[in-house]
């Protein structure tokens, strides 16, 4: 609705359109507050890291597919990460450049992976096992914890007569139903 209700029903009144209400005298004494229109722009919100995660994604573009934000999680993107650093470097006092060099830790992560990869090729060719991996997988380290939980209920006997429990209870009830006419 183009203007406020009073300026309306004032026009509509003088115009012999509408009788006076009885609100209109006090309303014209005490008007309602007016907010200041809006020009219609709705300003984008722009934070200072804003300009090195732009730098980050065009200096790694296939990080914009791979590095999704995940809306559950609690960890930043890498991308916001980058920016943090460069912006706590540059408090400091550090030149935008080094700055940024510093706190690409992508470049860091894979000389690590190169390094670790060629200590693999010396293990293997000296016939010895290579040294563990710096950058392991989440889900093999948490399988690794697991394992002996796993294995543990094939081998302990104290699971398995548990396990052996539960299902002669399970039986008992299923044949319980079957009698009763249940099933």
């Amino acid at each position: 609705m183009r203007g406020d209700l009073l300026t309306k029903t004032r026009k509509l009144v003088k115009g012999l359109a509408k009788p006076a209400p009885t609100w209109l005298k006090a309303m014209e004494e005490a008007p309602p507050v007016t907010f200041p229109r809006v020009d219609g722009k709705i300003k984008k919100i722009e934070m200072p890291e804003d300009v090195y995660v732009k730098k980050f994604f065009k200096k790694h573009p296939d990080s914009l597919y791979h590095d999704a934000i995940k809306i559950s999680g609690f960890d930043p993107p890498p991308a916001r990460v980058f920016a943090w650093r460069v912006l706590e470097l540059k408090e400091q006092g550090v030149n935008e450049d080094y700055a940024m060099a510093v706190a690409d830790y992508r470049k860091e992560k894979k000389a690590k992976k190169k390094a670790y990869k060629e200590l693999k090729e010396i293990a293997r060719s000296e016939g010895k096992e290579p040294p563990p991996n710096p950058y392991p997988s989440a889900i093999k380290e948490i399988q690794a914890e697991e394992k002996k939980y796993v294995m543990d209920r094939f081998y302990n006997p104290k699971v398995i007569e548990i396990a052996n429990k539960m299902k002669e209870e399970r039986d008992m009830l299923l044949r319980d139903r079957v009698a009763s006419g249940q099933w």
